[in-house]
C-alpha cells in the first residue's frame, strides 16, 4: 500500500522529512478495524512529532491523526463496525497514523461518518473534537443545566480546537470569549458563534472588563500556555477552573491561582488510547454524538482547504502550513 513517513527527524524545508513509502498492508485482529483511508487532516500533533531530533528510525515512521474513511475489514472481536461502514476518527498516538492507504485502528476510538459531511469535511473534524468535547464536558466539567450563560474564554479560537469549541460552547448555553489577533480570525470566531472576541497579544482583565466582564469562570487554552498564564490567572473568577492543551516550558506557578481555589486542569485526548484506559470507548461514543450534531446542523465542519492527492510533497506543504502558526480551521488532504 502506499504510506508517506520518515526515517529521520527533519525540518520541513528538507525533503526527506516525509517520503513516499511503500508498506505492507495490515490485516485487523482482535477489536482492530482495517480502514481504507479516504482523507486526512493535519494537526499540530504531526509537526512536534516530526520535529527535528537525533533519532533515526529502523522502520518508517507513519504520522497522521485523523482520517475518515471505510471500514474493509474487522478484527474477530469487533461489535461495533461492519466491513463498507463509514467512520472517522483521530486514532492512537503509539501506533502507525493515517498517511497511509490503509490503517488499523481500535473500533473503540471510532465514530460514525456524519452522513451529511463529504469524507474530507469528516477528516477535518476528530481530533479536534474529541479535545474540544473532553476539554469542555469532562476537564471543565461544564452541563447546561448549572452554567447556561456563565462565561468562557477560548484561547485561540481561530484554530482547528478553537474552532469547535466554540460551536460545542454555544450548544452549551455559555457566553463565549475566543482570542483572535488578525481581522480574519476575529471575523471567523464571529461566524462560528463568539459572542465577544479580545485580541490574545493583550492583557486579558482589561478586554474583559471593557466589555463587560469582572472575570470569567472557565478558561480553555488553546495556545501558549506559558505566555498567557499571569494573564489567565487574573482573568479567571474564584472558584474558577482552567484546562489547557498546550505543554509548558517553564515552572507554571500555581501559587497565583490558591487564594482563589481556582483549578488547573491538562487535556490530552490521546490518555484514553495510550493508557488503553477502561473508558477507552467513550471517544467512540462522544464522536457518535457529535456525529448527530453535524447531521442535525448544530455543528459545522471546520475544513477551510483541501488538497489532493496525499503525498509526501503535499504533506510538506501543508505541514509548513500548520507550523506558521496562522492556520484558520483545518486543512485536509484527500485520495492517493
Amino acid at each position: 500500500m502506499k504510506a508517506v513517513g520518515l526515517y529521520r527527524y527533519l525540518p520541513i524545508e528538507n525533503e526527506e522529512s516525509l517520503l513516499d513509502l511503500t508498506a505492507e498492508k495490515p490485516i485487523p485482529k482482535g477489536r482492530d478495524l482495517l480502514v481504507k483511508i479516504k482523507a486526512i487532516s493535519v494537526n499540530p500533533v504531526d509537526t512536534k512529532v516530526r520535529q527535528p531530533k537525533d533519532h533515526v528510525e529502523d522502520r518508517p515512521k507513519i504520522l497522521g491523526w485523523d482520517a475518515s474513511g471505510v471500514v474493509e475489514a474487522v478484527g474477530e472481536s469487533c461489535t461495533l463496525f461492519k466491513p463498507g461502514d463509514e467512520v472517522f476518527y483521530a486514532g492512537d498516538i503509539t501506533r502507525p497514523g493515517s498517511y497511509s492507504e490503509y490503517q488499523l485502528v481500535d473500533e473503540r476510538i471510532v465514530g460514525k461518518k456524519p452522513s451529511t459531511l463529504s469524507f474530507s469535511e469528516a477528516a477535518a473534524m476528530p481530533l479536534t473534537t474529541i479535545t474540544a468535547w473532553e476539554g469542555l464536558f469532562e476537564r471543565l466539567g461544564i452541563s447546561k443545566e448549572k452554567d447556561k450563560g456563565k462565561p468562557i474564554l477560548i484561547i485561540g479560537g481561530a484554530g482547528g480546537v478553537g474552532s469547535i469549541a466554540i460551536q460545542l460552547a454555544k450548544w452549551l448555553g455559555l457566553t463565549v470569549i475566543a482570542t483572535a489577533s488578525r481581522e480574519e480570525t476575529e471575523d471567523w470566531c464571529k461566524q462560528l458563534g463568539a459572542d465577544y472576541v479580545i485580541n490574545h497579544r493583550q492583557e486579558f482583565a482589561p478586554q474583559l472588563q471593557k466589555s463587560g466582564f469582572n472575570g470569567v469562570h472557565y478558561i480553555f487554552c488553546l495556545n501558549d500556555t506559558d505566555g498567557h498564564w499571569n494573564s489567565m490567572a487574573e482573568a479567571i473568577l474564584p472558584q474558577g477552573k482552567i484546562c489547557s492543551i498546550v505543554e509548558n516550558s517553564e515552572n507554571l506557578d500555581l501559587n497565583l491561582l490558591k487564594s482563589k481555589s481556582v483549578t488547573f486542569v491538562w487535556e490530552f485526548m490521546y490518555t484514553r488510547s495510550m493508557y488503553q484506559t477502561e473508558d477507552m470507548i467513550k471517544q467512540h461514543e462522544l464522536l457518535n454524538q457529535t456525529s448527530t450534531l453535524f447531521d442535525e446542523g448544530i455543528l459545522r465542519s471546520t475544513l477551510t482547504e483541501t488538497v489532493s492527492p496525499i503525498n509526501a510533497n503535499n504533506l510538506r506543504q501543508v505541514h509548513a502550513k500548520v507550523e506558521s502558526g496562522k492556520m484558520i480551521g483545518k486543512i485536509v488532504l484527500e485520495d492517493f
